[in-house]
């Protein structure tokens, strides 16, 4: 299946959720026309189209807000490619606030294509394309370690996607790291089952021994992830399934039988 262009998707999840579609409308028109125009757009958002959840998105949109959504929609609409993008795209992320900066994250990584899942960024064998995110090349590094550096677990959820396979590894793993202690759900994570390995494994181990001491214990996904990605063979044999997807599923089942 050819993938959609993002802007599609978005403008069809968008339909009857938007507060005033008259202004969204006009806004992507005049980003197109001008792209400075954008400055000025982009933190109204939330004010002129709902900061409301994105209802009935779908799974690889999953944790968006309407303002998310509408605000990607208006970069999606920049007529600019390479330098000029990254350059006006890194300055809407620095001049924002939180949800500014969340928006330019999510912008960068696209939906979600289900965290860890075999396939790389397509998503999973067998599943329909998923339109991928803006490309400013390098630039996004320092967004995205600036956003895994905060205290907002919304930001670093949306710097988690697969925006983030520019970092180098020792970057990839603190931000799993990073993961684990704010409890955010590693399915949030693209690429956990090709970027996950023996290093990651001694970092959560150390993480486990030290909370174990201290009379805590790691989220349960995180536990199972570790069980897992200890075990090469055992993730060898199931290929179809994402690690981020099944810790989380496996750390479901735990809950179940112990609630």
């Amino acid at each position: 299946m050819t993938a959609r262009h993002l802007a599609d998707l978005l403008t069809d999840v968008l339909k009857n959720q938007v507060t005033d579609p008259q202004w969204l409308g006009d806004a992507r028109w005049q980003v197109a026309q001008n792209p400075d125009a954008i400055t000025m757009r982009f933190p109204a958002v939330g004010r002129r189209c709902g900061r409301g959840p994105l209802a009935g998105a779908g799974p690889e949109l999953a944790g968006w807000s309407v303002d998310d959504a509408a605000r990607v929609l208006l970069l999606t609409a920049l007529p600019l490619r390479g330098t000029a993008l990254a350059r006006l795209v890194t300055a809407l992320y620095w001049q924002g606030g939180a949800a500014e900066k969340r928006a330019v994250l999510r912008a960068l990584s696209g939906p979600n294509a289900g965290a860890g899942a075999a396939g790389g960024p397509q998503g999973p064998a067998g599943a329909p394309d998923v339109p991928q995110g803006l490309d400013i090349g390098a630039a996004s590094v320092e967004l995205l370690d600036d956003a895994i550096r905060t205290n907002d677990p919304r930001l670093v959820a949306a710097a988690v996607g697969s925006a983030a396979r520019r970092l180098d590894d020792g970057m990839w793993r603190q931000a799993v790291l990073k993961c684990v202690f704010m409890e955010i759900p590693l399915t949030a994570v693209a690429d956990l089952d090709r970027r996950a390995d023996g290093e990651l494994a001694r970092m959560l181990a150390d993480l486990d021994d030290e909370r174990r001491a201290a009379g805590r214990s790691l989220p349960d996904d995180a536990t199972v992830l570790l069980a897992l990605i200890s075990d090469p063979e055992w993730v060898r044999s199931t290929p179809q399934r994402g690690i981020g997807d099944t810790a989380s599923a496996r750390s479901a089942e735990f809950k179940e039988k112990t609630v």
